[in-house]
């Protein structure tokens, strides 16, 4: 059976089963200069890169569909990394606004909190001057009442 990959032409071992006999000669002296030039072309043939064997058109398009394909792939990638990059910038803006609405609603809570620790303060503070007047008048309620019964322990002591 004979294949053929890109202009080559070869016989597929395995396939092979040849219609003549594995003995045979050649008598013109014609055919014998043709088959010596063919068998001595052959590392020739077969030395050549596969690109060489076909002609430059098939060589010159082939490339230009590579480099068509290459072509296709990088606009593709340039589109997909342009919406990327707009994934990303949307998604930061995203979370900027986030912050900032955290940043508002933090400041508000912190205000608030700053609002309450200030009562705490002036309360804590008309505490300490309550205590202080009520140690005072406490002082003074005893001290008038020692007052009181020290005239009555001396009385007494008198008696």
């Amino acid at each position: 059976m004979i294949r053929q990959i890109s202009e080559f032409k070869y016989l597929a071992p395995e396939e092979y089963s040849s219609p003549f006999s594995t003995n045979f000669t050649i008598q013109d002296p014609i055919s014998v200069l043709h088959m010596s030039n063919f068998l001595t072309n052959i590392p020739e043939y077969f030395s050549k890169p596969p690109s060489s064997v076909s002609n430059n058109s098939t060589s010159d398009e082939a490339d230009t569909q590579q480099n068509d394909i290459i072509g296709e792939r990088k606009r593709r990638r340039m589109i997909s990394n342009r919406e990327s990059a707009r994934r990303s910038r949307i998604r930061k803006q995203r979370q900027l606004d986030e912050l900032l609405s955290q940043l508002v609603h933090l400041r508000t809570d912190n205000q608030s909190i700053m609002e309450h620790l200030k009562q705490l303060a002036e309360r804590h503070e008309k505490a300490l001057e309550e205590n202080e007047r009520l140690k005072e008048e406490t002082t003074d309620i005893r001290q008038k009442l020692d007052e009181i019964q020290q005239p009555n322990i001396s009385s007494e002591i008198i008696s």
